[in-house]
């Protein structure tokens, strides 16, 4: 079950649907560079809900064709830069979604339902944009009643980082229920995570519930600190010194490849790998 992650990113091709999760979920920043060199393109990237550096670095380098999200950006760092620009130069499919848009979707999915209704939407310019979401009136009132129909949304890699998994492809995801139904939806799942436990997780009645089982999940990297420079939650911060130095350079095509082939801005990935 625990692979190389050059190896994981041979999972993966060009055209693929893949799922990532928000800045502060677990975001598997340790793939961004093995997926970038194994030349990936035409990528469609679902944004769980929102997007970040991760996926703004996959677009700068050139490996997306379509973003479906509620939003991407640095958070404190300001903008995304590579995905700014791809939107103000039309070389970029963006899918405008809302965050309760985005779950529905994988949640239609993980139950194998065509669709989700949810009623937010009702009135918003959102839906002008989306004409495969639809409004039916709920069959269930004797009123009108209007919902909105979100189709399932089926990834076919959901890519995410954890705090540990164990040798049987068990990973821990605690309280982020996000990274299950990502997990839930997608045909596959590829997982870095922090450190191994040594036994079985689904037997540790403290650890089980909050569980992904190796069902869904296809590989495991062993990779300490793989989210950074993001952070991960109850165990390290977010290191805003490189968010804020990428976000300064990423502002042009030519900063951006320079900041990407600096060794230095991936010393900590390497090193701890």
């Amino acid at each position: 079950m625990l692979n190389d992650l050059k190896d994981m990113a041979l999972r993966l091709r060009s055209g693929m649907r893949i799922a990532l999760p928000v800045d502060y979920a677990g975001v598997a920043m340790a793939m961004t560079r093995p997926m970038i060199d194994s030349g990936l393109r035409d990528l469609r990237l679902v944004c769980v809900p929102t997007g970040g550096l991760q996926v703004d670095m996959l677009i700068g380098a050139g490996c997306v064709a379509e973003v479906e999200t509620s939003a991407v950006s640095l958070g404190e760092a300001g903008g995304a830069p590579r995905f700014n620009a791809a939107v103000k130069a039309g070389s970029l499919r963006v899918i405008d979604a809302t965050c309760p848009a985005v779950h529905a979707g994988l949640i239609a999915a993980q139950k194998g339902a065509p669709f989700l209704s949810i009623r937010g939407l009702i009135g918003s310019d959102v839906l002008k944009n989306r004409p495969d979401w639809k409004v039916i009136d709920n069959p269930f009132s004797d009123k009108p009643d209007p919902v909105t129909l979100i189709p399932a949304i089926h990834p076919d890699v959901a890519i995410f980082h954890a705090p540990m998994a164990d040798r049987y492809g068990n990973v821990w995801i605690g309280r982020r229920r996000e990274l299950a139904t990502m997990a839930y939806a997608s045909a596959e799942s590829l997982v870095t995570v922090d450190r191994i436990y040594e036994g079985n997780l689904l037997e540790d009645e403290t650890l089980a519930a909050g569980v992904l089982p190796a069902l869904y999940v296809a590989a495991i990297a062993h990779v300490p600190r793989g989210t950074w420079p993001y952070g991960l939650w109850g165990e390290y911060p977010t290191d805003t010194e490189t968010l804020m130095s990428y976000a300064a350079a990423a502002r042009t095509q030519e900063g951006f490849d320079a900041w990407m082939a600096e060794p230095a801005n991936w010393q900590r990935q390497e090193v701890t790998a």
